[in-house]
């Protein structure tokens, strides 16, 4: 099969040699984007009067059936060709005669493939943007409904002070709100056009490229073409960004492992979300967050990928760019695949509420409260801390808590102790209390989901 480029060579490769530097095993991913790209690009050759209407309509009329041949499967792609662009040219002068090689004047494979990414990316990221979102909307839901749902909360993974459900719950919310603004962010740097900027340095032919921007819906075009077509940041940050949310979801998903567990059971998974073992039949294990946990690293692994490929490239183009592609393809099946699951699991996992509140009646993680009450008796908050630590300290080795203390005791520590002082130690008295900004308390956790739903009232309106 002759080569589009081959004038300039005067023997072929070796098929494995074509092989290794072939692309389209996985650039073909970027088909429609590529037709759509095209199509933008014969609609400027024909109003700038680089080619004829009548060129340009016989063009697009072979493109509409390639795309229509691609929505359905049914194109066939050559190693040989190389890439999607080669491929696809090929396939259009096969079905509309030598015109079709008019397609790819005033243009380069270079801007062809930046432009490609950009459109596959900008359509992604919102993708991601929404599924963001429906995410976010399974965690209002199971929040609004765990307001005062009572758990312990936990430093050094050691229970450190009772806090909602609703309240933990709240904190990936806003993790997953400053995801979103990342994705946003990104977007605008996405919706940028490169077609036109030739293979580094433009073209002597009249171009409108803020034509080409316009029909594909670009905000704005690169001012420099030899930056066109050597960006990728556009990807790393895609990567970056993506790369956080998988962190949060990671964490998240750790958290629904611990909680799953027997140690804890403190929520339910449903089964659609678990598997079972193949040798244990009482096994009900969280897979989904587990795999979750685990497809992060991949998602690491591509940023740092495409970052090293970048380090050391000079101006323009260089065919390491090629090795741009597949962990961007990777990143957004991941992403995709890993929020459906997230918003399926939260959606259907039930709480064992009772096991979250009993948790916190036997432990210390009331301590604090005890301080906190002595310090607003006036005793300096250093002192109360000593005070209530050597009553901790007491009841480790009386085998007890502080709420099972008996008043003499307590008031042996500290005369400022007094009969309400149970109501403190009452898990549920300590949550509410705590009704600073953004704290655990009841009132607090009310306002922060309503702040929330108007974070996504563009969805609803949408």
């Amino acid at each position: 099969m002759k080569k589009l480029w081959g004038g300039r060579f005067t023997k072929s490769a070796e098929e494995w040699v074509d092989e290794f530097g072939a692309s389209i095993s996985f650039d073909q991913e970027l088909v429609l984007e590529d037709i759509d790209g095209s199509i933008a690009h014969v609609a400027m050759l024909s109003e700038t009067g680089i080619i004829s209407s009548e060129e340009a309509e016989k063009i697009k009329a072979g493109l509409l059936l390639l795309k229509e041949n691609a929505e359905k499967e049914e194109l066939e792609f050559s190693v040989k060709l190389e890439d999607i662009h080669l491929n696809l040219e090929s396939q259009l002068t096969e079905l509309i005669g030598p015109v079709g090689g008019k397609l790819h004047t005033g243009r380069s494979r270079n801007d062809q493939v930046a432009t490609d990414m950009h459109l596959y990316l900008r359509k992604q990221v919102q993708s991601i943007i929404s599924l963001l979102e429906e995410l976010q909307g399974a965690l209002l839901e199971k929040a609004e409904a765990n307001i005062e749902t009572i758990m312990p909360g936990y430093t050094h993974l050691q229970r450190a002070q009772p806090i909602s459900f609703a309240h933990h719950l709240m904190a990936y919310f806003w993790m997953f709100e400053r995801d979103k603004a990342r994705y946003v962010e990104n977007l605008s740097r996405v919706n940028v056009s490169p077609l036109g900027a030739g293979a580094l340095a433009g073209t002597t032919f009249p171009i409108d490229r803020y034509k080409t921007a316009e029909l594909l819906e670009f905000g704005s075009i690169y001012e420099n073409s030899m930056d066109a077509v050597s960006d990728r940041d556009f990807i790393l940050e895609f990567l970056s960004t993506s790369s956080i949310l998988m962190m949060h979801l990671s964490r998240f998903s750790e958290e629904i492992i611990l909680w799953s567990s027997q140690e804890f059971k403190f929520i339910e998974l449903d089964d659609s979300f678990s598997t079972g073992s193949s040798i244990m039949p009482q096994k009900k294990n969280p897979d989904m967050a587990e795999l979750i946990r685990g497809k992060t690293g991949r998602v690491y692994g591509n940023l740092m990928g495409l970052l090293t490929v970048l380090k050391g490239l000079p101006l323009a183009y260089n065919k390491d760019m090629q090795e741009d592609k597949e962990g961007m393809f990777d990143t957004v099946k991941t992403v995709v695949g890993s929020l459906k699951i997230f918003a399926g699991m939260v959606q259907t996992m039930k709480v064992q509420t009772d096991t979250m509140e009993q948790a916190t009646k036997n432990d210390f993680s009331n301590a604090t409260e005890l301080a906190d009450y002595l310090s607003d008796k006036g005793m300096p908050f250093r002192e109360a801390h000593e005070v209530v630590g050597k009553l901790v300290l007491h009841c480790v080795q009386k085998q007890c808590f502080l709420a099972d203390l008996p008043l003499e005791e307590l008031q042996a520590a500290s005369s400022l102790f007094e009969g309400d002082i149970y109501d403190v130690l009452n898990p549920r008295t300590a949550v509410q209390r705590r009704n600073s900004a953004g704290g655990t308390g009841f009132l607090q956790v009310e306002q922060a989901i309503q702040k929330a739903k108007k974070c996504l009232e563009p969805l609803v309106k949408a």
